[in-house]
């Protein structure tokens, strides 16, 4: 296999792999914080 292809497609596994861990990480704790600042604070979950 041609060795800059095979380092586009690390490059390009890697951004997919961080993006999804991110997203999957972000995505409960902002719910967590919105409900969180409901019930501490009585603001509205959705600002």
């Amino acid at each position: 296999m041609n060795i800059g292809l095979l380092i586009i497609m690390i490059i390009g596994g890697l951004a997919g792999i961080l993006s999804t861990l991110y997203i999957v990480v972000s995505l409960p704790f902002v719910i967590i914080q919105k409900f969180y600042r409901k019930i501490r604070f009585g603001t509205s979950i959705m600002k």
